[in-house]
């Protein structure tokens, strides 16, 4: 019962990896770069390396992908390549294989636009029945390998699930601003509020899909910390969040201020990931509770996989204005 991870080098990739090896599973890790947890280097887009990858294998995690940071370094056509046509590779070879399901890590920013409200409108509830609105080739291409993915569980009666994943890298934040005002630990536990999850909730929630895939047939999932807030909330959480998470943790601003941290001056969104919960019987640990308890008991408040597997980066330069300059550097062509 082989099960394939691509994109074994990077942040999930590994946490899938030790994961799986931990557990005595047999994974097999394939990613264009060498590292301690890819079995086979190759690309995604080279026919031949997959099919001999997926010969005898049982299931696929495919979680590699060109990222929004390579914005800045990547040409379209790339974008292309890596998250379409590599994952039209994979699925076409898992058919062939007849490989029991796949699983597609797709991302939150699919949904783009309808991410951001209109100014005075209340924050977006975010669940899977909103319409993505990409804004990026990012987005664009992880929606149209999604579409792949859904005619591929339909069409070829592939079991396959989707899960749109929220913000779980480790990096500082591509936004120059966030990096000014807040330290790093501030803004992702303000993150985990609504639209952040720990690596190893992000892991748990794929072995899961890969479990119910075979009875879903088809399913598609946000991912992300499960939210404290409730609908009525959205309109203060655009103007206010302090008032909504003062109620809601009483202990929060006494944390905060004794580290000098403070609240996002508005919260534009929540992601929404009761579905997974019900689906998939997924029972995220790293939620903001427990990251708030951690940090007034001093501890980190991230999980010992995410720890273990740390930064990586995202390219192999460093650049003058922040970890990959997203904001300054137009999308390439």
């Amino acid at each position: 019962m082989t099960i394939v991870v691509t994109g074994s080098a990077g942040h999930l990739g590994e946490g899938l990896m030790r994961t799986l090896r931990a557990a005595g599973r047999d994974a097999i890790g394939l990613d264009i770069k060498a590292s301690p947890f890819t079995d086979r280097v190759g690309s995604v887009t080279d026919r031949d390396v997959v099919r001999d990858v997926l010969r005898g294998a049982s299931s696929v995690i495919h979680a590699a992908t060109l990222h929004k940071p390579h914005v800045v370094t990547h040409a379209h056509q790339q974008f292309i390549d890596t998250n379409v046509s590599g994952t039209l590779c994979l699925l076409e070879c898992a058919v062939e294989a007849k490989v029991g399901c796949f699983v597609f890590t797709s991302t939150t920013s699919t949904f783009g636009t309808a991410l951001n409200p209109a100014p005075g409108e209340p924050a977006a509830w975010i669940t899977e029945g909103v319409v993505p609105v990409p804004k990026n080739i990012y987005g664009a291409t992880k929606l149209g390998a999604e579409h792949l993915c859904e005619m591929f569980a339909h069409k070829k009666r592939l079991p396959v699930v989707v899960l749109r994943t929220s913000r779980f890298f480790p990096e500082e934040d591509d936004s120059a601003s966030v990096r000014q005002r807040f330290s790093l630990d501030n803004a992702q536990l303000n993150e985990l509020l609504y639209r952040r999850v720990d690596l190893d909730d992000l892991v748990q929630a794929h072995l899961l899909a890969l479990e119910h895939a075979a009875r879903l047939g088809f399913g598609r999932f946000i991912v992300s910390a499960p939210s404290p807030f409730r609908h009525e909330h959205l309109a203060t959480l655009r103007r206010h969040p302090w008032d909504v998470v003062r109620g809601l943790f009483p202990d929060a601003q006494s944390i905060y201020g004794d580290r000098g941290w403070s609240m996002f001056d508005e919260l534009d969104r929540v992601y929404v990931s009761q579905s997974a919960v019900e689906s998939l019987g997924w029972r995220p640990r790293y939620d903001y509770a427990h990251a708030l308890a951690h940090v007034a008991a001093g501890r980190d408040f991230r999980s010992p996989l995410a720890v273990a597997v740390g930064r990586k980066g995202y390219h192999d330069v460093a650049f003058e204005n922040g970890p990959y300059p997203v904001e300054q550097v137009p999308d390439r062509r």
